[in-house]
């Protein structure tokens, strides 16, 4: 069956705040006089913030998570960009009425920041966040969520992201999936999470969807 909905994870594959979110762990771990290398660094995007300070330090791990929320908020507009392609694929995705949605592990409030930032926010009629699951991705309550609300079908929906619990939700979701090749972490490590598609460019979509 073609694809008639698509899924996209916020950040990393839409819009790009890799370097914000290092900037904002950096500043944090300083301020607890930690130090991690840019690569393990790397390795904190993408899981719900909680996750990830919760594992690195449990008792500091809140005041550690409002330290970095401060620092982001405060950078947001200075670093976030939309990737290439995005806006105008998004325009021709939404013309052609495939059903648009996104399904981040980001608070609704930061995450609206980054999409209204970069003139996303026309293009999509649902928007799940981490307010909005019990549990988030690679669960796949947030898929499955997403769907109810278009009205989509498992077999004509695609799961696109730039992290494994991207293409582990998808797949979960029983939903086709893609994986973006300018992930942070890089293509090699999502390849080996066997995506349906792997996009070298936005423009992809276009030729998987047939526009």
């Amino acid at each position: 069956m073609s694809i008639r909905t698509i899924l996209f994870d916020l950040d990393g594959t839409l819009i790009d705040t890799n370097e914000l979110n290092i900037a904002s762990f950096i500043y944090t771990f300083e301020q607890f006089n930690m130090s991690h290398t840019r690569e393990k660094i790397k390795s904190f995007n993408g899981p719900p913030l909680r996750d990830t300070f919760h594992q690195i330090d449990p008792i500091k791990a809140e005041n550690m998570i409002s330290m970095y929320r401060k620092h982001n908020l405060f950078y947001h507009d200075h670093y976030v960009r939309a990737f290439p392609n995005v806006n105008d694929v998004l325009k021709q995705l939404k013309e052609k009425e495939i059903k648009l949605g996104i399904v981040t592990t980001k608070m609704r409030k930061t995450a609206m920041k980054g999409i209204i930032k970069t003139a996303i926010d026309p293009f999509f009629k649902t928007i799940i966040t981490y307010d909005d699951v019990i549990h988030s991705k690679p669960h796949p309550e947030p898929v499955l969520q997403a769907m109810k609300q278009l009205g989509a079908q498992a077999a004509s929906t695609l799961m696109v992201g730039d992290n494994y619990h991207d293409i582990e939700a998808g797949k979960n979701a029983g939903v086709q999936t893609a994986g973006v090749a300018w992930a942070h972490k890089g293509k090699d490590i999502l390849l080996q999470y066997r995506p349906d598609y792997m996009l070298e460019d936005m423009c992809d979509l276009l030729k998987i969807v047939g526009v």
